[in-house]
C-alpha cells in the first residue's frame, strides 16, 4: 500500500505534519506507524493546538506532590501520610453520538486514571451542557447520559456526589459530558506510569481488546456533522463489573511490589499508553501484538494499536515477578498476558506473528516530544461589540416580580436537578456526608481520619462567553467560594477545557484569553492547576458552544465537624449577605432567558474583592458565627434564598437593597456575595466581627411564608414544588420510551 499525503489527510493528519513524521522517520511511514501518530498527534492526545499556553497556568506550589502532566492525575498532600488524586476529563463527542455509552465509558476512563495511580476513587462528580429541554433530541441525550453515569458509577461501586447541569441553544449537536473522579492514596504507595530497566516484562491485563472505540481520539479532535453518526465504532463499550475487578487487581498487584510502572489504555489504546511510558522512562519497548488478548479473531495490526476498548491497564513488572502479577489477576478472574519487554533504545517495535509491523521513536510520538505543538492566531469575536454595546435601562424593571421569580425558579438551568441525582448512588461506600445536610461542595470523608474533602465542579460559560478573561476568574472562584462556604480550604483545580475548532481566531482567543483568566485566580487562591484535559471541536455547522473551562477543585476540612451546611435552620435566625448588592443584571439567567436579552457583559466581578469575602467566610466559620452559608449565582439572591430554605421548609422574610433595581437586588448575578444566618444572639458578635468588609442584614427566617418588601410571596412548599417539578415534567416521556425499549 502506497503512503502518500492523502492516506495522512484521510487520518486527520495534516500535509505538514505528514512531512514532519517523515522527516523524524528518516523515510516514509508504513501504514501501522502513520496510524499510530494519527492517535498520538490527534489534538486529544498531543494538546499540540493548546499547550503553550496551558503551560502558562500555575503547576506547582501549594500542597503539590508531582507538577502537573508527569502523572494520569493530580496528587496533593493532605497530611496524614495521605494523598488525594484528582482528575477531570470530557467523553463530549462520543456522548453526542451514543450518549450511553458516552458517558458511561467517560466515568470509567476518569476512575482508571486515578486507580492505576495507586488510589482508591471514593467519589465522582460531573459537568453537563445540554440544549434546549423542550425538544425530543436534547431529552434523548440527557436521558441516556445520566443513565450512563448512573449506571456505570453505581455499579462500580463509587459514590457520584455532585455536579452541574446548563441547558443553552448552543449545545444542541454538541453536548458537554465532563467526569471527575478523586480517590484517597497513602504515602509511598502510588505508583508512575513509566517504563524503566532493559529486560522487564511489559504485560497487559484487564479486559480482552476489540474493535471498539478504534480512532476514538482522532473522533474527538474533528467537528461534529451529519456523517458523525458513521463513526459510532469509535464509541467505546463499557463494562463497570468488570472495572470493579481491574480497580480490585490493580490496589492488589501493587502491594506485591513487583510493579515497575502502570497505565491506564484510554485515548488512543495501547500506542498510547506504551509511547507515553516508554518517553517518560526514557526506554523503548519491543511488543508482540498478537500476545494481546483479543474477542475478535483476526485484528489488524493498527486495530490493536488504537483499539480504546475499556477496562484495560499496561503494567511493567519487575523481570522474573511475572507469575505474582499473573496470580493476582487470575484472582480476579482477569486476563493477563506478558506482550513484550522493556528496552534501551528508545524505540518502540511492535510484531505480529515475528514479523516486525512498526518501529517509531517513544518520543516522537508524545506530548512535550515530537509532537508538534502550534501558536494560532487569534482576534477579539465580533459579537463582543454588541455585548459592551448593553445598555441596562433598557430593560424595565418588571411590574409583577412575583411572577417573573416564579418563571425564573423553573428555568432548567435552576430548577431542581433531583431527576438526575435520584438516578445516582451518593452514599456507595458511605463517604458521602453530604446528601441530607445540603453545601454549597459536596463534603466527602477520609476514612480512618477526622479530614474530610469538600469537592466541586463549575463553570458558568455564559460569563465566559461575555468576557473569556473573567469569566474563567469567576469559574475558578466559585468553585473556591463553594468549598469556602462548606467549611473546607481550597487546594488544587483540575480543568476540563470545552472548546470550539482552535482554527477560529475568535475561538482562539476565547481560549487564550480564558487561561490568562484562570491562571490568574488560581494563582491568587493559591490553587495549583494539578492536570486535566482540553476538548477542542466542540461545534456544529452553526457554530461552536459557549467556551466552557470546567474547574474542578478539591479543597480540605481538617476536621469534618467544621463543616457548614446552606440550609436555614431555625426561624427568627437573622439573614445577612456578606459582599454587597449590585445594580447588575449582566449575564444573568433572568436577562437572558426572561428578558430574551442573550449579549450583555459578564456580571459585576473584583478578584481581590473575591479574596477577601472567601477569607472572612472562611473566619466566621472557624470563629462559629453563622449557622448557614450559601453563596449566590445562577438566579441572583432570590434563589439562594429560597434554596437556603427548602431543606427544612423555612421561608424568609427580606428587605431589598435601597438604590439599586429591585430585579438586580433579586435575580442579578453580581459575584461574591454569600448569605449567611446568625441566631440572635450572636447578631453584635457577628456584626463587630465584620468590621469594615460589606454585609447587609436583609431579614430573617420565617416559619414557612416567603415576604418580599412586605408582600406576600406564597408558602416555601409552594415554590418548592415549582423547583422540584420543572425538569421533571419533560422527561416522563422519554422515560416512557426507555421503559417500552427495555421490554
Amino acid at each position: 500500500m502506497e503512503i502518500t499525503v492523502k492516506t495522512a489527510q484521510q487520518l486527520r493528519l495534516t500535509e505538514e505534519e505528514f512531512e514532519l513524521i517523515k522527516q523524524k522517520l528518516g523515510r516514509t511511514p508504513n501504514f501501522n506507524e502513520l496510524c499510530a501518530f494519527s492517535g498520538m498527534w490527534s489534538e486529544h492526545c498531543s494538546y499540540k493546538n493548546s499547550i503553550k499556553w496551558l503551560k502558562t497556568l500555575p503547576r506547582e506550589g501549594g500542597r503539590m506532590l508531582v507538577k502537573a502532566g508527569e502523572e494520569n492525575a493530580g496528587l496533593m498532600d493532605i497530611g496524614g501520610g495521605l494523598g488525594v488524586v484528582f482528575k477531570i476529563e470530557s467523553h463530549n463527542h462520543p456522548s453526542a453520538i451514543e450518549p450511553f455509552q458516552g458517558a458511561a465509558t467517560g466515568v470509567g476512563g476518569i476512575h482508571r486514571d486515578i486507580f492505576t495511580m495507586g488510589a482508591r476513587p471514593i467519589a465522582s462528580l460531573n459537568s453537563l451542557r445540554f440544549g434546549n429541554l423542550e425538544e425530543d433530541k436534547t431529552q434523548h441525550l440527557l436521558s441516556g447520559v445520566v443513565h450512563g453515569i448512573g449506571h456505570y458509577g453505581n455499579c462500580f461501586g463509587v459514590p457520584t456526589v455532585g455536579g452541574e447541569i446548563y441547558f443553552d441553544e448552543c449545545y444542541h449537536t454538541n453536548p458537554l459530558v465532563n467526569a471527575m473522579s478523586v480517590g484517597i492514596v497513602k504515602a509511598g504507595e502510588t505508583v508512575s506510569a513509566i517504563a524503566i530497566g532493559a529486560g522487564n516484562p511489559v504485560m497487559f491485563v484487564g479486559s480482552a481488546t476489540g474493535k471498539d472505540g478504534i480512532g476514538g481520539a482522532s473522533f474527538a479532535s474533528a467537528d461534529i456533522t451529519a456523517e458523525s453518526v458513521q463513526e459510532l465504532p469509535a464509541v467505546q463499550v463499557g463494562d463497570p463489573f468488570q472495572e470493579k475487578k481491574l480497580l480490585e487487581a490493580c490496589l492488589e498487584v501493587i502491594q506485591t511490589g513487583a510493579v515497575v510502572g502502570m497505565q491506564d489504555m484510554g485515548a488512543a489504546g495501547i500506542i498510547c499508553s506504551t509511547a507515553e511510558m516508554s518517553a517518560k522512562g526514557e526506554s523503548g519497548m519491543r511488543i508482540d501484538l498478537d500476545k494481546v488478548p483479543t474477542r475478535q479473531s483476526n485484528m489488524k495490526t493498527w486495530e490493536l494499536l488504537l483499539s480504546e476498548s475499556q477496562e484495560r491497564m499496561l503494567l511493567v513488572a519487575q523481570k522474573g515477578r511475572e507469575a505474582e502479577v499473573q496470580k493476582v489477576f487470575e484472582k480476579w478472574d482477569l486476563p493477563c498476558a506478558v506482550i513484550g519487554e522493556v528496552t534501551d533504545d528508545g524505540i518502540l517495535n511492535f510484531y505480529m506473528h515475528g514479523e516486525l509491523e512498526a518501529s517509531i521513536p517513544a518520543q516522537e510520538l508524545v506530548l512535550g516530544g515530537g509532537a508538534p505543538q502550534y501558536t494560532r492566531e487569534y482576534k477579539e469575536p465580533a459579537y463582543l461589540a454588541e455585548i459592551k454595546a448593553f445598555a441596562p435601562d433598557t430593560i424595565p424593571v418588571p411590574d409583577n416580580l412575583k411572577a417573573t421569580a416564579e418563571t425564573l425558579i423553573q428555568l432548567p438551568s435552576i430548577a431542581s436537578k433531583r431527576w438526575v441525582y435520584h438516578q445516582y448512588d451518593s452514599m456507595v461506600g458511605t463517604n458521602n456526608t453530604s446528601t441530607n445536610t445540603p453545601t454549597d461542595a459536596p463534603v466527602v470523608l477520609v476514612k480512618g481520619t477526622n479530614k474530610a474533602l469538600a469537592v466541586t465542579t463549575d463553570c458558568n460559560s455564559r460569563y465566559v462567553y461575555a468576557d473569556p478573561y473573567k469569566g474563567a476568574m469567576i469559574a475558578v472562584s466559585e468553585a473556591a467560594r463553594n468549598i469556602v462556604c462548606s467549611g473546607g480550604e481550597p487546594l488544587g483545580v483540575t480543568n476540563c477545557l470545552n472548546f470550539g475548532n482552535p482554527y477560529d481566531p475568535e475561538v482562539y482567543y476565547q481560549f487564550v484569553n480564558a487561561v490568562k483568566g484562570m491562571g490568574e485566580a488560581c494563582r491568587k487562591f493559591n490553587t495549583p492547576v494539578t492536570g486535566g484535559n482540553v476538548s477542542f471541536y466542540n461545534q456544529n455547522p452553526d457554530g461552536p458552544v459557549y467556551p466552557t473551562p470546567t474547574i474542578g477543585m478539591v479543597g480540605l476540612l481538617e476536621n469534618v465537624a467544621e463543616k457548614m451546611t446552606l440550609d436555614f435552620k431555625e426561624e427568627g435566625d437573622i439573614i445577612y449577605v456578606v459582599g454587597e448588592n449590585r445594580d447588575d443584571i449582566s449575564s444573568s439567567q433572568y436577562l437572558a432567558k426572561i428578558c430574551g436579552t442573550e449579549q450583555s457583559p459578564a456580571p459585576y466581578f473584583d478578584l481581590e474583592e473575591e479574596y477577601r469575602l472567601q477569607q472572612k467566610v472562611a473566619m466566621l466559620i472557624k470563629e462559629g458565627l453563622i449557622r448557614s452559608a450559601h453563596d449566590t449565582s445562577e438566579g441572583g439572591l432570590f434563589i439562594t434564598l429560597c434554596e437556603s430554605g427548602f431543606n427544612r421548609e423555612l421561608g424568609f422574610s427580606i428587605q431589598t437593597t435601597g438604590g439599586i433595581r429591585k430585579d438586580a437586588c433579586l435575580f442579578g448575578e453580581a459575584q461574591s456575595r454569600v448569605v449567611v444566618t446568625v441566631t440572635l444572639d450572636k447578631v453584635k458578635e457577628f456584626e463587630s466581627f465584620m468590621g469594615d468588609h460589606p454585609f447587609e442584614k436583609i431579614g430573617v427566617v420565617t416559619a414557612a411564608e416567603l415576604v418580599v418588601d412586605g408582600d406576600f410571596w406564597g408558602e416555601i412548599s409552594a415554590w418548592k414544588d415549582k423547583y422540584d417539578m420543572a425538569i421533571e415534567k419533560y422527561l416522563v416521556k422519554e422515560q416512557a420510551g426507555s421503559a417500552l425499549g427495555a421490554i
